[in-house]
């Protein structure tokens, strides 16, 4: 019982440090690595910009001869096949770590159990299943992206304090949450790979989707607009700043090619899917072409529509939901249908996680459940 208290605490913190590679990694996992020797942190290792080096070498190149008789605690199954780097599995053999602590198979099938094995014949000790569903949300993305072959999705809503999401069509934008709420969304867009909204969002609010806090200028995550007919004003603040911060646009297969032209020379990646029933931009399409990209992470601030559809169709893995303490007072866009909100509502479907005060706005955020997908 006394290893196991200590293999969780010891899995908690890496899980935690494993998160200093979200938005920066795709489309590796972002990976946390312990080394831990008589019961003493000895070096810290998370996967690096760009995916490499990887979280267990750097914990090892950290450590030095400290390594040899320590425990490894990392976040996912050790690599095993060479690609840019050597294996993971076989630097943590040369070593000389005595134990590995691994919180879940990697389902790479260039992965799928290989790792541990490679360990396991060196003859060091290997731990599995620890903190497993934590570690899994933390590699949801790429999880989701060898296995289903689409990234994770984080929906974010802001509502009014009488559920409307917009003002009547035609008014200026609304402002609904305030300067934290605020800063906590440019946080999150700094931790995925890109950040996606529809045609109509575009057009009505003319967003510019950036990172903009202060350390994190440097963030530049991908832009996505699925915009089924190319309706993309030329001098919106998207294709108007293309050149310096990526922009792509997914639209249906028959859309004009004139306007893709257009919005090409102004820097504007423009990619095409089918159609679905209702002739809008088929939205699995849009995020199998996204994870064929190498993106494991999008951030979808798209608006009731595209929450709506993403609800529907089984593909927010995350909904964070911002309410402010003001109403609109009058009509507007409500925020959600009735059937995102008995999805919302239905434990077999989502659970909700947290739920705080941030600023002077309600911080709502639930996860999809996923025991019914055996992905444990």
């Amino acid at each position: 019982m006394i290893e196991a208290d200590a293999d969780a605490r010891f899995m908690t913190a890496a899980i935690g440090l494993a998160r200093r590679g979200l938005g920066l990694c795709a489309p590796n996992p972002a990976v946390g690595a312990l080394i831990v020797r008589d019961g003493v942190i000895v070096a810290r290792g998370w996967t690096q910009s760009g995916g490499r080096p990887h979280a267990e070498t750097e914990a090892l190149s950290k450590a030095g001869p400290l390594a040899r008789g320590a425990t490894l605690y990392v976040t996912l199954e050790p690599c095993s096949h060479h690609g840019k780097t050597p294996p993971c599995a076989e630097a943590i053999v040369a070593a000389g770590i005595v134990r590995v602590v691994s919180a879940i198979e990697d389902p790479d099938p260039r992965v799928a159990g290989r790792g541990h094995r490679i360990l396991e014949a060196a003859g060091i000790k290997v731990t599995t299943n620890v903190c497993a569903e934590a570690a899994l949300r933390g590699n949801l993305g790429h999880v989701l992206r060898v296995t289903k072959g689409r990234p994770m999705a984080a929906l974010k809503l802001a509502l009014t304090a009488d559920g409307f999401a917009a003002a009547p069509e035609g008014e200026p934008r609304l402002s609904i949450t305030g300067a934290v709420a605020n800063g906590y969304v440019h946080m999150l867009r700094a931790m995925h790979d890109a950040i996606l909204v529809g045609a109509r969002t575009a057009l009505a609010d003319n967003p510019l989707l950036t990172v903009r806090l202060a350390g994190l200028e440097a963030r530049k995550p991908l832009r996505v607009v699925i915009d089924s007919d190319l309706k993309l004003r030329l001098k919106s603040r998207l294709v108007e700043t293309a050149a310096v911060y990526p922009v792509l646009v997914i639209a249906a297969e028959d859309a004009s090619t004139e306007k893709e032209a257009r919005l090409a020379s102004l820097g504007v990646d423009v990619a095409r899917v089918r159609r679905d029933e209702a002739g809008h931009a088929e939205l699995g399409d849009a995020f199998e072409l996204l994870a064929a990209r190498g993106l494991t992470r999008v951030f979808c601030e798209g608006g009731p529509t595209l929450a709506d559809a993403l609800i529907a169709r089984g593909l927010a893995d995350e909904v964070i939901v911002l309410t402010s303490a003001k109403p609109l007072g009058r009509e507007g866009r409500a925020g959600l249908d009735a059937a995102s909100l008995a999805a919302l509502a239905d434990p077999a479907r989502y659970e909700k996680v947290e739920t705080r005060m941030i600023g002077e706005d309600r911080l709502m955020r639930s996860e999809r459940v996923l025991r019914s997908e055996r992905i444990l």
